[in-house]
């Protein structure tokens, strides 16, 4: 009899203990902080980039002019050892991604890596008197502008469909 009592002790010990680590994790997990969303993105200033950018690349640089400050610049770089690529990216008011990418390289590649994959629908708009075409199916929708003088213009990103037009409607090349 006083080994079934000693192996009833042990695991009873064992289910004790694991209750005690159990009520500790929960009392651990509910003082401790949690991520609750998209990380706070710091704030970049672009201004010095898009002046090298407008004296260096062969055609008109675009950029955003009159946004809210609720739009967040997040990322600059303009490589004129990759076909003259300039690159804005954006968080919306939303929390949604948003870039702007020229280039001059070879339209189709440009605009399958700007889009991450999309393809171009039948859906265009008029934007400041010039025709966007949309693109979707890609990871980000875009607006495409192209042959502005000799470069592909694409705002794309997670933001909706408003979100990309508010921001290709604010684009200014001087």
């Amino acid at each position: 009899m006083a080994r079934s009592n000693g192996k009833q002790k042990t695991v009873r010990d064992m289910l004790l203990s694991l209750g005690l680590i159990g009520l500790a994790a929960g009392v651990i997990y509910l003082f401790v902080p949690h991520g609750g969303g998209a990380p706070d993105l710091k704030r970049v200033d672009y201004g010095i980039e898009l002046l090298t950018a407008r004296r260096a690349a062969p055609y008109p640089v675009a950029a955003p002019e009159g946004l809210p400050d609720s739009w967040k610049a997040t990322s600059v770089r303009f490589r004129a050892t990759e076909e003259d690529h300039w690159h804005l990216g954006f968080q919306d008011p939303d929390g949604q991604y948003v870039a702007i990418e020229q280039s001059a390289q070879e339209r189709d590649k440009f605009i399958d890596d700007a889009s991450r994959g999309g393809h171009a629908t039948k859906v265009t708009q008029e934007i400041d008197g010039r025709t966007w075409t949309r693109y979707t199916g890609g990871r980000y929708d875009a607006l495409v502008l192209e042959g502005t003088e000799g470069s592909t213009t694409v705002v794309a990103g997670t933001a909706s469909w408003d979100r990309l037009t508010a921001m290709a409607k604010a684009l200014k090349t001087s």
